[in-house]
């Protein structure tokens, strides 16, 4: 694709430019001949400070901020909004994308949510694929990823990628820093939806305000107007993200015990179940969901909102979530203790997430609710003590770990949750960690060990050493039944 024809309308300085472009880039260490270079200004580095090197790999234009205007021999394109004109240039350059794909937004559910609906379409007969914390699952792959949300040259080959697999549907995770840096600005959605809001981020959003309205973007920027806006309607940001939604001019469709499109009329729960009655266009529908946790249950809802908003006849998104399974790490049953104690592994590492899986956890506990937690280092630090504040109030045993401490000083990290954690255990190495606590559990005893979920690596000191909370918790099972 020529420059003019990439820059067209996006940004100025590519009119009369027929160099041939052959990729685009963002990080300088990816640049190769014939690429465009996006000049960016980031958290931690500028973009323009690499356009020698842009220059010397061969690069054929740069992209930057029109209020930089960065002196180089090469094509300069200037945008107001770089990152969002990166987006559309990207999905311009790779060209199709599915025909249905919808974003997912909120603190805690988005991978399930985005699995579910996978899950969902594909019992409708469509050939659906998902994208998120968990990577890429689509009938033709399972590929591990790390972010969220890709970057948006990433994302754009990725759906063009999809598109020539026959994928015609796409659910994918939104997130705050996803969607304030324009990853997903070049997407074409059919739907979007909110599920929750909680403390987390704060370590890059002022507060939660811009979080919240980070977030908000997905409705009020990129989803087309008349566009079904699926809302959890029981979160204390429920409100306010409908009245976002309607004020975009979204097609409103609410769901949960508040819903009105779907709508939890009842719920029982049991150890490894949910037995709930939703009504939907004033019909009664029964449905045993194979999963534990009331948060399930309202990812469960909005995915099979946005399944029944992009086509899915009721009855089949309905009947499907019977046969749903949990997205990985997702209050996993990762086994059982010789004395019959479940033993549950979760990605819980935000407040809201842990306090919803150790409550959910509650109802079928007869006895006491074992959890091993930490924090994750350069992150933010305001929600250690909150966090330990929820395990304390709402388990028995609290056994304080490390989690990723990353750069950090792991033993301060662990301070400062005790400091909110009267009569927590702290046992810094989460293996030792986790043996302890099934060396505690009883009959009727649950343990959750929160945080790491699908994770398989520790990161400490800048090296990720290999590790998974479903491998120890397995282990442990092995060589305490010894």
């Amino acid at each position: 694709m020529k420059i003019s024809e990439l820059a067209e309308g996006l940004a100025s300085g590519g009119e009369g430019r027929f160099d041939e472009v052959t990729g685009l880039a963002s990080d300088s260490r990816r640049i190769e001949a014939g690429h465009l270079f996006a000049a960016l200004s980031g958290v931690k580095t500028d973009g323009t400070a690499f356009l020698a090197e842009a220059e010397e790999k061969g690069a054929v234009a740069v992209l930057a901020a029109r209020s930089a205007a960065p002196s180089t021999r090469l094509p300069l394109l200037l945008a107001d909004d770089p990152r969002h004109a990166l987006a559309l240039m990207a999905a311009r350059f790779h060209g199709a994308q599915p025909g249905t794909i919808t974003a997912v937004t909120g603190t805690a559910g988005k991978t399930s949510i985005a699995a579910f609906t996978r899950q969902i379409w594909t019992s409708a007969g469509e050939k659906a694929a998902s994208i998120g914390t968990v990577g890429v699952v689509s009938p033709t792959r399972n590929d591990y990823g790390s972010l969220t949300t890709p970057d948006p040259i990433a994302l754009a080959r990725l759906l063009a990628e999809l598109a020539g697999e026959g994928v015609s549907h796409v659910a994918m995770e939104a997130s705050s820093h996803g969607l304030d840096q324009r990853r997903l600005d070049g997407v074409k959605l059919a739907a979007a939806a909110f599920i929750n809001l909680g403390r987390d981020h704060l370590d890059y959003h002022p507060d939660m305000e811009s979080y919240f309205a980070a977030k908000m973007r997905l409705f009020d920027t990129l989803l087309p107007k008349g566009a079904p806006a699926v809302i959890f309607a029981d979160d204390v940001w429920s409100d306010r993200a409908t009245a976002v939604a309607l004020h975009s001019g979204a097609d409103l469709l609410t769901v949960g015990r508040k819903g009105t499109f779907l709508s939890l009329k009842r719920l029982e729960h049991e150890r490894s179940r949910q037995i709930a009655e939703i009504d939907h266009g004033g019909r009664l529908y029964r449905v045993v969901l194979p999963l534990a946790g009331e948060f399930q249950m309202a990812n469960a809802l909005v995915a099979a909102g946005l399944a029944i908003a992009t086509g899915v006849d009721p009855d089949i998104a309905l009947e499907a979530l019977e046969s749903l399974e949990g997205a990985p790490g997702r209050l996993d049953l990762a086994g059982t203790t010789q004395g019959g104690a479940p033993v549950f592994v979760d990605y819980a590492h935000k407040p809201e997430a842990l306090e919803n899986v150790l409550a959910s956890v509650r109802p079928f506990t007869t006895g006491r609710v074992i959890v091993v937690f930490g924090c994750g280092g350069d992150r933010d630090k305001g929600k250690r003590p909150i966090m330990g504040e929820i395990a304390t109030r709402l388990a028995d045993l609290v056994i304080v770990t490390d989690d990723n401490p990353r750069s950090e000083v792991p033993a301060t990290i662990r301070a400062e949750i005790l400091a909110a954690a009267p009569g927590a255990t702290e046992i810094g190495d989460r293996r030792a960690a986790i043996r302890a606590a099934l060396g505690e559990a009883r009959t009727g005893d649950t343990v959750v060990v929160a945080g790491k979920g699908h994770e398989h690596g520790q990161t400490i000191a800048g090296v990720t050493h290999p590790f998974s909370d479903h491998e120890e918790v397995r282990a442990a099972i092995t060589e305490l039944g010894r």
